[in-house]
């Protein structure tokens, strides 16, 4: 007889089964039983999902020192309108002249006399007509002089000499040769952003890896060819910097255009304050200016980071 030996009563109930007597006498073992764990036919209950805790801590970073920083410039322009001579208007003044201001920004009582909305507007319609033109010419020009060396050996020297001057050193230019302030306005504002779009447009070009144009030679491509498929999508970053150079060069002459030329625009309407001495709309329209400027801003980089040179090629 052989004795086994079991290490837990279940290994026992395994092994070890009964037995049952059949006709003949002999012995046969019954049916295993089957002691495997019999799943629940109930719905298990949904496992809610795991919230991470808010981090307000990121929250306050990006909140307070904005904060911070308009209360310190309030706090200076405060200290400055209570110890200044010429009865520089306060803060609290001018936020009260905002709210008559921006009441009613579309009130027009002849076209000398016109709330704020019309002169933002207008001045916004001729940086679109002269930011347009610049961009029609300005970014297949930069495509050229960096594809071509003798387009860029002969751009260059005009590029150098043109892009520092001034830019109301041409406003007397579009007076003369368009004969009226709105032209030549528009004129100023291309004939001044149109350098950020050449420049940034041809180093994109300039720095497209060597070997993807070895590759462009090898296979034959079309002048077209290459520049759909490889110029374009490896510049496209470096041509939106330029764009968005380009706004901000934009908003910034044509409000110093709009005092020289008069009409309807912000420019004018800070000129115009100016000469009724109306200080505090002078600060509003400063605000303005960069309000605006900031949004113009934002919004362009918003797209150029929408196309990096990963989300090109894909």
């Amino acid at each position: 007889m052989v004795s086994a030996v079991f290490h837990s009563p279940l290994e026992a109930a395994v092994l070890v089964r009964p037995t049952v007597p059949s006709a003949s006498g002999v012995a046969i073992p019954a049916p295993a039983i089957n002691l495997a764990p019999v799943e629940s036919t109930q719905p298990k209950p949904a496992r809610l999902p795991t919230r991470l805790p808010f981090d307000w801590a990121g929250l306050l970073l990006k909140v307070l020192p904005p904060i911070f920083g308009l209360g310190l410039l309030t706090g200076i322009w405060a200290i400055i309108s209570m110890t200044s001579t010429s009865n520089f208007p306060s803060p609290i003044d001018t936020f009260k002249q905002a709210l008559d201001v921006f009441g009613d920004p579309f009130y027009s009582k002849g076209p000398n006399d016109q709330g704020i909305g019309w002169n933002i507007l207008s001045s916004l319609k001729r940086v679109a007509f002269g930011f347009g033109m610049a961009a029609a010419v300005g970014i297949p020009l930069g495509f050229a002089i960096g594809r071509f060396v003798f387009l860029s050996r002969m751009f260059n020297p005009l590029i150098s000499l043109l892009r520092p001057v001034s830019p109301l050193a041409w406003l007397p230019i579009g007076l003369l040769v368009f004969k009226g302030a709105n032209p030549a306005a528009i004129w100023t504002i291309f004939i001044c952003s149109i350098w950020p779009m050449i420049i940034n447009t041809a180093v994109g070009v300039q720095r497209v890896p060597q070997d993807y144009m070895n590759v462009a030679r090898v296979l034959n491509l079309s002048e077209w060819k290459i520049f759909t498929k490889i110029l374009f999508p490896a510049v496209l970053p470096y041509m939106l910097t330029g764009v968005r150079l380009a706004v901000g060069t934009a908003w910034l002459v044509i409000v110093a255009a709009e005092m020289l030329t008069g009409g309807v625009g912000i420019g004018f309407w800070v000129w115009d304050e100016w000469n009724n001495l109306n200080v505090k709309n002078i600060i509003i329209a400063i605000f303005t200016i960069g309000i605006v400027g900031l949004i113009l801003e934002f919004a362009l980089i918003k797209l150029a980071t929408a196309f990096t040179f990963e989300e090109v090629k894909s």
